[in-house]
C-alpha cells in the first residue's frame, strides 16, 4: 500500500508541475518583454503613448506568429513618473523574467534605469530619452552598448533648431526660456546655444524658471527687452503652453520655437497663440502610407488621446527589439541566459538596417554612441484648428 500510495503521490505532483507549468513549457513558448514608464501622472501622456505604441507592434508580431513561433509577453510597469519608482520597477521586471525593454520615457528616469540596467547587460530601447548621458557617460567615455534610442539626442535637435532660425527664419538675434535642473531642457538650451554662435546668431538673452513655476512675465519681461527675433523654448508642452500664452499675451510678437517636447502643445495653447510656432518632430503624421495605416490602427485600438510622435518612436522601438529577438532565436540562445541578451543586442546592432521605421523609413542606422541616424521635421501649427503640420524637411 505503501509503495501504491508513493507512486500515486509521485503522479499527482507532477500532473500539478505540468498544470502549473512547473516544467518551464509555458516559458519556452513565451519571449518576456518589458514596457516601463509613467502610465499615470502628468507625464502619461508621453508614457502611455509608448505604452500603446510598443504593444500594438508587438501584436502584430504575435498576431503574425510571433519571433521563431514564440509568443511575445509584454509586462507593464508604471512608474508614475519618479526615477526612484523606475528603478524599482526595472528591478521587478528583470525579476519577472523579461530579455529585453521598452523605456524608461523620460530623460532623467531612463538614465536611472541605465546604471542598473548595464551592468547586467540588459538590451534597452527608449523611444523618448533624449539627452547624450542615455547612451555615454562623458565622464567615464563609456558607451552603454546595451541602449539604442529611435529619438533624437538633445544636442542634434537643439542645433538643428538654431541652423532652421538663422537659414530659413533669417534670425540675428536669440532668446532662450528653459526649465532649470532638468537634463533635457537644459540639454537643448545648451546645443541650441552652441550652435547660434556658430551660426552667428547672438543669444541677447538666456532665461531659467524652476518646477512647478505659473507665472513666467518675468522672465518674459527681460526676454521682450532684449527684443530678440526669436525665442527658443525647450521644454515639456505644458509649461510652453503657459509660456507661449503669456508671452502673446505680454506683447511678444517675434517667432518662438521648440524641442520634440511641444508634440501636444496645440491642447494647452491657443491656435491664435501658436500661429507661426516652429518644433522639432521625428513624427510627421500623415505624410506617409506607412504612418497613415499606423495612425489609423493605432485609433482603432486606443483613440486619438495618445496618437503624438512617441507612440511613432515607440512603434519603431517595438521594431528594433523584435530584430534583436530574431537574431536571439536565431542563434538558438535561450531566453533567461546571458548569451540570449548579448545576441539581441548583437542583433540590433547588426541588424538594425532591415527595420523600415515609420518614423526612419529607409532603415535604421546607429551611429558608434547608439544614436539614430535620421531625418528632422520641423513642424509648425499653422491653421484655425490648431493642428500641427510638417512646413519644412531637414536630412540628417
Amino acid at each position: 500500500m505503501k509503495k501504491i500510495f508513493a507512486i500515486i503521490l509521485s503522479a499527482m505532483l507532477l500532473l500539478s508541475m505540468t498544470a502549473c507549468g512547473g516544467g518551464g513549457e509555458k516559458e519556452a513558448e513565451t519571449i518576456k518583454v518589458g514596457i516601463l514608464g509613467p502610465h499615470t501622472g502628468e507625464l502619461a501622456v508621453y508614457g502611455l503613448a509608448v505604452r500603446y505604441g510598443a504593444e500594438m507592434y508587438f501584436k502584430q508580431v504575435n498576431d503574425a506568429g510571433g519571433v521563431n513561433g514564440k509568443m511575445i509577453e509584454v509586462v507593464n510597469y508604471d512608474d508614475q513618473g519618479d526615477a526612484t519608482m523606475a528603478v524599482t520597477g526595472f528591478t521587478s521586471l528583470v525579476d519577472d523574467g523579461i530579455v529585453a525593454l521598452v523605456g524608461e520615457v523620460t530623460t532623467g528616469n531612463c538614465r536611472a534605469v541605465v546604471d542598473e540596467a548595464y551592468p547586467i547587460n540588459m538590451p534597452m530601447v527608449t523611444a523618448s530619452a533624449t539627452a547624450t548621458s542615455i547612451t555615454y557617460d562623458e565622464e567615464t567615455k563609456t558607451v552603454f552598448k546595451n541602449v539604442f534610442r529611435t529619438c533624437f539626442i538633445d544636442a542634434y535637435q537643439g542645433s538643428k533648431m538654431a541652423d532652421f532660425a538663422s537659414k530659413e527664419l533669417g534670425a540675428k538675434k536669440a532668446a532662450v526660456l528653459y526649465l532649470s535642473g532638468d537634463d533635457y531642457t537644459q540639454g537643448l538650451a545648451e546645443a541650441f546655444e552652441a550652435q547660434c554662435k556658430e551660426m552667428g546668431v547672438e543669444v541677447v538673452a538666456k532665461e531659467a524658471f524652476s518646477k512647478g513655476d505659473k507665472d513666467f512675465n518675468a522672465q518674459l519681461t527681460t526676454i521682450m527687452a532684449a527684443n530678440p527675433d526669436v525665442v527658443f523654448l525647450p521644454n515639456y508642452y505644458e509649461d510652453d503652453g503657459m509660456i507661449v500664452t503669456q508671452a502673446r499675451a505680454l506683447g511678444i510678437k517675434c517667432t518662438l520655437l521648440g524641442g520634440d517636447g511641444w508634440a501636444g502643445i496645440e491642447k494647452y495653447a491657443s491656435a491664435a497663440d501658436l500661429a507661426g510656432c516652429y518644433y522639432a518632430s521625428a513624427y510627421a503624421a500623415g505624410s506617409t502610407a506607412e504612418l497613415k495605416a499606423f495612425e489609423e490602427a493605432f485609433v482603432a485600438a486606443y483613440g486619438e488621446d495618445y496618437l503624438n510622435m512617441f507612440a511613432a518612436t515607440a512603434y519603431d522601438a517595438a521594431m528594433v527589439v523584435v530584430e534583436g529577438l530574431k537574431a536571439a532565436e536565431a542563434k538558438g540562445a535561450k531566453a533567461g541566459e546571458e548569451d540570449y541578451k548579448q545576441a539581441v543586442i548583437d542583433g540590433i546592432d547588426q541588424n538594425a538596417g532591415n527595420v523600415k521605421g515609420i518614423t526612419s523609413p529607409s532603415g535604421y542606422k546607429f551611429d558608434e554612441y547608439n544614436n539614430p541616424e535620421k531625418d528632422v521635421v520641423i513642424m509648425t501649427i499653422k491653421d484655425v484648428e490648431g493642428v500641427p503640420t510638417p512646413t519644412y524637411h531637414m536630412n540628417y
